[in-house]
């Protein structure tokens, strides 16, 4: 609204969001009116993107997108009913599975909606890593104990159907709370005016890339290495956690013209966010003098 020259419906949708009356929002107010003025005055956003003390925020935005795409999400969700066919379900039966999983899809979403700003963004990124992992393994391991290393079976038990429907669902409610609506929410809170337009670019082609190469090469993936796929994005889910656990940090709460605080504190970004770089409310200014 600020951008586009709306003053007071800015400060009056900001006084609804906060639930505050102008005195209490004043300074919060000034704040991004001065990060509207800035980022009008940036010039080459590509260009800086590149900087030092930039290195934090392009780091997140390319691997956050890249690893959410590498829980293997998409190869359930695209593929639902090609995996529960190949596991031995009819036709119906697959279709079937497809929709369960979507409708879990979209139910748990809610429980990020509920939570993100009341438990925090680490916790939700590490739990849902935590039960990802978990459930990708066992779907591994009971695939792999029916159809070994040949990818077939015959006489499958509605139990074993049951265990597998069950432990896939877990592993999409998981990601519904955690990666998958994290993956953007983050990414568009950890970045200055300065660079956010590129860098929400970067995010958005990496996911998209990603998501490409996954659909083209998952067939020929599960038919090479059955069902050590799944332990194969297991592997990335692991990886991806350790990322969130050492260098993402909690965003919850803070204003986007804050987060160079946040970068300054953090054990290993303070390296390339220092003081000697002023970044005048998430610009880029460098005038070597403290903010």
């Amino acid at each position: 609204m600020l951008d586009r020259n709306k003053p007071e419906e800015a400060r009056a949708m900001l006084k609804r969001i906060r639930g505050l009356d102008d005195e209490s929002i004043r300074a919060e107010f000034e704040d991004l009116v001065a990060a509207s003025k800035a980022s009008h005055l940036v010039e080459h956003p590509w260009r800086n993107i590149w900087k030092r003390q930039y290195r934090p925020q392009l780091t997140l935005y390319t691997l956050i997108p890249l690893f959410q795409q590498m829980t293997g999400i998409n190869v359930v969700m695209f593929y639902a009913p090609v995996l529960f066919k190949t596991l031995g379900f009819g036709s119906d039966a697959s279709l079937m599975s497809a929709v369960i999983t979507g409708v879990v899809n979209v139910v748990t979403t809610f429980l990020s909606v509920y939570g993100t700003d009341r438990w925090g963004r680490r916790k939700l990124f590490l739990a849902g890593g935590g039960i990802m992992f978990v459930f990708q393994v066992l779907v591994a391991v009971l695939i792999g104990i029916k159809f070994g290393s040949t990818g077939v079976a015959h006489n499958l038990t509605t139990g074993f159907a049951a265990g597998v429907i069950v432990c896939i669902c877990a592993f999409v409610a998981a990601f519904a709370f955690s990666w998958g609506p994290l993956g953007w929410l983050v990414p568009s809170e950890i970045s200055p005016l300065a660079v956010r337009s590129p860098n929400q670019s970067i995010t958005v082609s990496v996911n998209m890339l990603f998501t490409f190469l996954i659909a083209q090469l998952f067939l020929t993936m599960l038919c090479h290495m059955k069902y050590g796929l799944f332990i194969f994005f297991a592997g990335f889910v692991a990886i991806m956690s350790v990322f969130i656990y050492y260098f993402v940090p909690e965003t919850m709460n803070i204003p986007i013209e804050e987060m160079t605080g946040v970068w300054k504190e953090h054990p290993f970004w303070k390296n390339f966010v220092t003081d000697s770089t002023v970044i005048d409310k998430g610009q880029d200014v460098e005038k070597g003098v403290k903010q």
